[in-house]
């Protein structure tokens, strides 16, 4: 009797959390959930720079998975006692769901799955690297699932009001409204049409709050759907949850766009639940979100090599089908914090295919900028992420711009310091709330005006940021540093090429074409307190 060979998937090995400990292994009998990434039927092209867009057909047609390797993974759930759960869009997203007990689990993938503990909780976890069959695993890229250790934070921070005798505050606080009106966004532009997605890994949102927010501005509340990943769901619970960043990425982007729509896709706070909302979301062919925001994150060193490449894959996909993607890069300076005395960046910021959103603090006279520079208030108020990935090399894009030979982040920045942050309403509580993902929903609020204003899709925006007249464009921030790091004119691994002067962008991206009609438009907001 011949026994089957057996191929490891590669990248799928992972370290144990530091201080964590066997418990003893996972229960035979539980039901865990997997999903199985294939192979593209062809390698993917860069995004083009034109704004051209493939429809998910042609993508299904040219990039998905072919339908008879789809075919092969059911065979493989069978011949393991697993069940595969039909979605009907496996080929377009390239991920088939096998559900089963553990013990199925094992034997189907090769690994000894075991429970583990540590300070901040618990996990399942395997050792070594996940095994199949070799003409299974021959067409498979990714597994996820098997291990569900918590795999990102959330990048924003509550107001410090416990600072030290004599430390620098000045009680400066915006709406998102007028921070964007000191960046010049388009005044006569509002959302319309538009459709923002964003990423969130716990949390949830009251319809209540929302309502009360926006009418506490002047302003109409935008329509908030949810999307459930993995059988996660809007679960609100505290002010001091992750609910701050679900309603910091609501509140941000509805006041700025105040006419798009919003889609929260929760999913679990695991590897498995980050792909598949990815996948889910670009593939949304329902809602179809024309921005994603992603304000979860952590150190590179944290991740699987199958994670970062598997959702670069996606992310690239989401600039085929012309969505442009934005991550924030995180909020403990150029060591990520991690205390080794080296520099780390924040992954899914450092994704090569993701617009990576820096934070700075913004200081403001009678309506006007008075001074903005690199957000650092120290280890206790924190400070933006920046520095170079030790996982991705430097894109062609960035080639001009960056010395170094890896990618750079982050491309852009924005108001972050929570000392100078945003009023916002969680779970009933007023409250002011920083950090890089408050930066981030602010360009993508940007995304979608200029997409509106443009008439036209901007998809993949890196390389476009890159290569447009930076004069006027964006407010260079030449003072501070996050750590090792130091601002500077031109691009910095502080705040890439600075914070955006919205109306002159518009220009530039219109090009050579008629120019873009900007006018005022009578604001409703709060003055800053």
């Amino acid at each position: 009797m011949s026994i089957t060979k057996r191929i490891a998937i590669k990248g799928t090995e992972h370290v144990l959390i530091p201080d964590s400990r066997a418990i003893g292994p996972t229960d035979p009998h539980q039901i865990i959930g997997v999903s199985v990434l294939l192979k593209h039927r062809q390698s993917t092209p860069e995004p083009e720079m034109d704004g051209r867009i493939l429809s998910h057909n042609d993508f299904a047609k040219n990039y998905g998975a072919e339908p008879a390797h789809v075919d092969r993974i059911r065979e493989f759930a069978r011949e393991h006692k697993l069940q595969m759960l039909e979605r009907g869009d496996e080929a377009l997203r390239r991920t088939v769901t096998l559900a089963g007990p553990a013990a199925a689990m094992e034997k189907a993938f090769g690994v000894e799955l075991t429970e583990y503990e540590y300070a901040d909780g618990s996990y399942r976890g395997h050792s070594g690297m996940i095994q199949m069959p070799e003409d299974f695993a021959n067409l498979v890229c990714g597994v996820f699932g098997l291990d569900d250790r918590a795999v990102a934070r959330p990048h924003f921070r509550y107001r410090n009001t416990n600072r030290e005798f004599g430390a620098r505050n000045v009680n400066v606080s915006y709406t998102p409204t007028q921070v964007a009106k000191l960046y010049g966004f388009p005044q006569d532009a509002n959302g319309h049409g538009q459709r923002i997605g964003l990423i969130e890994l716990g949390g949830g949102y009251r319809i209540s709050d929302v309502r009360e927010y926006f009418q506490s501005l002047g302003l109409q509340a935008p329509c908030v759907k949810s999307v459930s990943i993995n059988e996660a769901s809007n679960r609100p619970s505290t002010a001091q949850s992750a609910d701050g960043q679900v309603m910091l990425d609501i509140e941000m982007c509805g006041a700025i766009a105040q006419d798009c729509t919003i889609i929260c896709y929760f999913a679990p706070n695991n590897a498995r639940g980050l792909q598949d909302a990815l996948s889910c979301a670009v593939h949304d062919q329902l809602n179809k979100p024309n921005v994603l925001c992603i304000n979860w994150g952590n150190p590179e060193d944290y991740w699987t090599q199958q994670s970062m490449e598997n959702f670069d894959q996606v992310a690239q996909e989401a600039g085929l089908l012309g969505i442009t993607m934005l991550a924030s890069c995180g909020d403990n300076g150029s060591s990520d914090g991690i205390p080794d005395g080296r520099n780390h960046v924040s992954f899914p910021a450092s994704c090569p295919h993701v617009l990576s959103v820096g934070g700075t603090r913004l200081s403001s006279v009678n309506g006007a900028i008075e001074s903005e520079t690199v957000w650092n208030e120290g280890r206790i108020g924190g400070a933006t992420g920046g520095g170079y990935s030790s996982k991705f090399s430097r894109p062609q894009w960035q080639a001009h711009a960056v010395q170094e030979p890896r990618r750079g982040v982050p491309d852009v920045a924005a108001n972050a310091d929570p000392e100078t942050g945003y009023r916002v309403l969680v779970d009933g509580h007023e409250l002011v709330i920083g950090g890089t993902s408050a930066a981030t929903p602010i360009w993508a609020g940007l995304v979608v005006l200029l997409r509106q204003k443009l008439n036209r899709n901007l998809g993949f925006l890196n390389p476009t940021l890159y290569n447009v007249n930076k004069a006027g464009a964006f407010r260079e921030i030449t003072m501070g540093n996050n750590g090792t790091f130091t601002a500077g004119y031109g691009w910095n691994p502080c705040s890439g090429y600075g914070s955006p002067m919205g109306n002159a962008l518009l220009q530039s991206l219109a090009g050579t074409g008629a120019p873009v009609h900007v006018q005022q438009r009578t604001e409703h907001a709060h003055a800053a307190s």
